[in-house]
């Protein structure tokens, strides 16, 4: 068993590729900065500026999933997230896509058991 306990520690593919880049990018930027070419530089900082737009769009197409517990059906990075479509409560990167996103999440009431304090027996 790992250090956290047996939980899915979010995994996903939206996760993944904003990573990626923001990797891809800063690696460019940095060897363009050593070869002394600074076209190379604003494209490595440009690609690393694209993976948090990136991320969040594929969150919002169920690519990411929502922070907290989950079915370990769920757990592996593959799996798209089925409430992507309403909105994860308590999510600012889905009450960001839009009013629709926003009302779905304000609907979905925050369960006790998932809330910090229930996890810590408080």
């Amino acid at each position: 068993m790992s250090a956290h306990g047996h939980v899915d520690l979010g995994h996903t593919v939206a996760g993944w590729t904003g990573t990626a880049l923001a990797l891809l990018g800063t690696t460019g930027a940095g060897i363009a900065v050593c070869a002394g070419w600074a076209p190379g530089v604003w494209l490595g900082l440009g690609v690393v500026l694209v993976a948090g737009p990136v991320t969040w769009l594929l969150h919002l197409a169920g690519w990411g999933k929502p922070s907290g517990p989950r079915p370990e059906a769920e757990w592996d990075w593959r799996v798209r997230d089925s409430a992507a479509r309403t909105g994860h409560a308590d999510c600012l990167g889905c009450r960001a896509g839009g009013p629709r996103r926003a009302a779905g999440t304000a609907l979905a009431p925050r369960s006790a058991a998932s809330s910090p304090a229930a996890d810590r027996g408080e």
